[in-house]
């Protein structure tokens, strides 16, 4: 066979000593938690921009505390409370400052309703007076202070409400909400999941107003799911899903005068979708962001809420589709910072305050992911970008024209910054492929380093008594594309044997498997079964992230399609090695990626032998509007994107080993995906093996669940492959 020749951008050494006694990692050690990294956890910067604040937990007493630090020093400055002297209050996950940092919102009891929403118990906690104020006796959502911190509003039962902290009465803002009619305030499950927002109500800058969303879904189609739970009869839970084509909620944005009480309605005009609203620095002025349908007509919106009339800052269009992010930053006098595709790459744009363009800020054939905030003293604007390679992130500032652009932290790896308020300081953590994540103290100007302060040693001594495999990074020339790839190979790997491939992908629009970053639980299970003689290959073909618009977008209107000939055509080339054996190739993914695990061994039955799809999508028919529309639009418009690429359309072509995995429980990818998938195969007569989790959602987890599930993968594979 002819010999494959792969460009290696850079292969990473070998990074844990293999010795005798070295073990093999187990499903056991990974989930158990013995992997765990530090950090810092619910990291704040106060505003003085000197001191910074993180939640620190103990694991003896079961307790936590908010402690304070100094920047200069790292050194604790003193600790603000602690759950251990608080009466009725044995630990709290999460807490909030008021605007002048005298108060504490503190979050405990939480437990989750989707996948960004929870619900919780919440005090107020007085830093001077050290006294405790519940803000409610029900379990509440996305409480938020006031710019005074004299009142809270949050979200319970679909209405908004009001927590004077001082005389501890409440005031109910809205009375129409009803479970499955009418939701104030709080998104409904497609916004909370595709636009990635639960809190829909903002206040304004001096405390005056608050805007908020109103969602109606009465038109919206019912979704049910058995709670099998441990009574003698299970339960159903009903909520909206709009699947593609469906009808959405009517969404429409109000303005709450905390004054008088009143409620007036905005109007908007043709606006399908509002996945944003901030105000401005302006009190009387809110942003609106607004879209069609088809997700590529984006507007930005600027309301006077004095009289509430609607003028338009900016427009963008795209032939495909227009990307919501929180990028949008207004400076001092309103003028503001977005980010925008328009020249074919992730990059930062300033406008004036009444919508004209200034400038391009940053530009070139690469991304800026992450976008920090803006230093008016200085005129230096913080970003995150891919300008180190698509792999790597790295740190960098620049001034509002453009000019004077500075690296600040850009070792190879995946970089992130938490920067102090005033921009002084930054909190850099870096990790790659062979270092855990370490945290270092950086002068933003300069980006020098002044100080370390954790770097996860002890997780790499531990890793030293495991057997563990580098990852070798590279690209593979696949269908006209340099695609992103790592291998890894068997610690003791001898290139004259032959070796089963797995490959591992999640594929999905603008996602990315192949980075420079640190180990996550999967990562430590391909090293198990490493450890076991097989090669794990993970390739991000087209549609995936960080290579620009149009690699991105190839994919619109056939989802999975150019995808899954990407994964196909990788596992021929790959096979071509002289020490993988052809005859033993497998493919595995969850959600997205175990929808192409599905369609590979289906349409590549030549090629793949194995294939293993956790929570599959097996039609986009039944996914949810937001996201399935956006790149396919509806399957009214475009029935052959739905249906050429669904796999219980053609379940004949399975020739090999199939194992189906989903949870009952969840909202997300119903399980009906696979249930149509496994009578699709009963009907084809074809042998697969499945397991369903009991009430488990999109995660599959709890108790021992990714134990198992783990474990059965594993055993899978060795029978299978």
């Amino acid at each position: 066979m002819k010999k494959l020749n792969i460009l290696l951008l850079f292969t990473l050494g070998v990074f844990i000593t293999v010795n005798a006694q070295t073990k093999k990692i187990t499903v056991e050690d990974i989930y158990q938690g013995a992997f765990q990294t530090e950090g810092l956890d619910v990291l704040r910067s106060l505003k003085n921009g000197k001191e910074y604040t993180v939640l620190n937990a103990n694991s003896g007493s079961k307790t936590t505390q908010i402690d304070k630090y100094s920047y200069q020093t790292l050194e604790k400055l003193e600790t603000l409370v602690s759950s251990e002297s608080l009466e009725g209050v044995t630990s709290f996950s999460t807490y909030e400052f008021s605007a002048d940092e005298s108060k504490l919102l503190l979050a405990t009891d939480v437990e989750s309703i989707f996948r960004r929403s929870k619900l919780g118990i919440y005090y107020v906690y007085d830093i001077p007076s050290k006294s405790l104020t519940k803000v409610s006796e029900n379990k509440i959502q996305e409480p938020t202070f006031s710019p005074d911190g004299k009142q809270v509003a949050y979200g319970l039962d679909n209405n908004l409400f009001l927590f004077n902290v001082s005389s501890s009465t409440t005031k109910q803002i809205t009375d129409d909400g009803g479970k499955n009619s009418i939701i104030n305030g709080i998104t409904d499950w497609v916004y909370e999941e595709e636009f990635a927002f639960v809190r829909a109500f903002e206040w304004n800058s001096n405390g005056t107003k608050i805007a908020f969303l109103r969602f109606d879904e009465t038109n919206v189609p019912e979704f049910s799911m058995d709670v099998y739970g441990t009574g003698l009869y299970q339960t159903q839970e009903v909520f909206k899903y709009p699947k593609a084509g469906e009808e959405n909620a009517k969404v429409s944005l109000h303005m709450y005068n905390v004054q008088t009480g009143r409620i007036s309605d905005i109007n908007l005009g043709e606006a399908y979708y509002i996945p944003r609203i901030k105000w401005m620095n302006n009190p009387n002025h809110l942003s609106v962001q607004t879209l069609n349908r088809h997700q590529n007509h984006l507007r930005l919106h600027s309301v006077n809420a004095t009289d509430n009339s609607v003028s338009i800052l900016l427009e963008e269009t795209d032939k495909a589709y227009v990307d919501i992010t929180d990028n949008l930053t207004f400076l001092a006098d309103d003028s503001f910072i977005w980010t925008s595709e328009e020249d074919g790459w992730n990059h930062i744009y300033l406008y004036s305050e009444e919508g004209p363009l200034m400038n391009q800020v940053t530009e070139g054939d690469w991304e800026v992911t992450k976008y920090y905030g803006y230093d008016q003293n200085e005129d230096r604007i913080y970003y995150q970008s891919t300008e180190n390679g698509s792999t790597n992130r790295g740190i960098y500032s620049i001034e509002s024209s453009g000019k004077n652009k500075k690296a600040l932290a850009i070792e190879l790896g995946t970089n992130r910054a938490d920067f102090s308020a005033d921009f002084t300081y930054f909190i850099n953590n870096h990790s790659s492929a062979t270092t855990p994540p370490k945290y270092t103290l950086h002068q933003a100007l300069s980006g020098k380093k002044i100080k370390d302060i954790k770097n996860n040693s002890e997780l790499l001594d531990k890793l030293k008594g495991y057997e563990m495999s580098p990852k070798e990074f590279s690209t593979i020339s696949i269908n006209g594309n340099d695609l992103n790839m790592y291998l890894i190979k068997p610690h003791d790997f001898n290139a004259s044997k032959k070796y089963p491939l797995l490959m591992y992908q999640y594929s999905g629009p603008g996602s990315q498997n192949v980075s420079n970053s640190w180990y996550s639980a999967n990562d430590y299970w391909h090293q198990s079964l490493v450890s076991e003689g097989y090669v794990i290959a993970c390739i991000d073909g087209r549609g995936t992230g960080f290579k620009g618009r149009d690699f991105k977008k190839v994919t619109y209107l056939n989802l999975v399609k150019y995808e899954t000939e990407d994964q196909i055509a990788a596992a021929k080339k790959l096979s071509e090695l002289p020490y993988i054996d052809e005859q033993r190739t497998g493919i595995w993914g969850w959600s997205f990626g175990g929808h192409m695990a599905t369609n590979s061994i289906l349409k590549g039955n030549d090629v793949f032998e194995t294939a293993i799809a956790v929570a599959p999508v097996t039609s986009w028919r039944f996914y949810d509007t937001i996201y399935t529309e956006r790149f396919m639009r509806t399957p009214a418009e475009n029935p052959s994107g739905y249906d050429d690429n669904s796999p219980f359309n053609y379940p004949e072509l399975l020739k090999g080993n199939y194992l189906l995995v989903h949870g009952s429980g969840d909202d997300n990818v119903h399980v009906q995906n696979s249930m149509r998938m496994i009578e699709a195969l009963i009907q084809a007569n074809k042998q697969f093996d499945w397991a369903i989790y009991p009430d488990k959602n999109h995660g599959i987890y709890g108790g021992n669940t990714r134990i198992h599930l783990f474990n059965k993968m594993t055993n899978f594979i060795k029978t299978n492959l």
